[in-house]
């Protein structure tokens, strides 16, 4: 099923991260939260998911 993008919630966007991050996808799964943390209203709030679901780039250790 097609959803228009333009009527989901912080929360669809939280759910959505959830599931890529347990896929083994940190980067979508970062970028879906950047995307509820960005319609969350409250600052807190946002900060919270943010930290759940860090830049993979950022965190990244390079191995040999």
């Amino acid at each position: 099923m097609l959803v228009d993008p333009t009527v989901l919630t912080a929360a669809d966007h939280l759910e959505a991260a959830r599931e890529m991050a347990a896929a083994n996808r940190p980067f979508l799964a970062h970028l879906l939260a950047e995307e509820a943390a960005r319609l969350t209203a409250d600052p807190a709030t946002a900060a919270a998911v943010r930290a759940t679901f860090p830049d993979p780039a950022s965190t990244r250790t390079e191995t040999d």
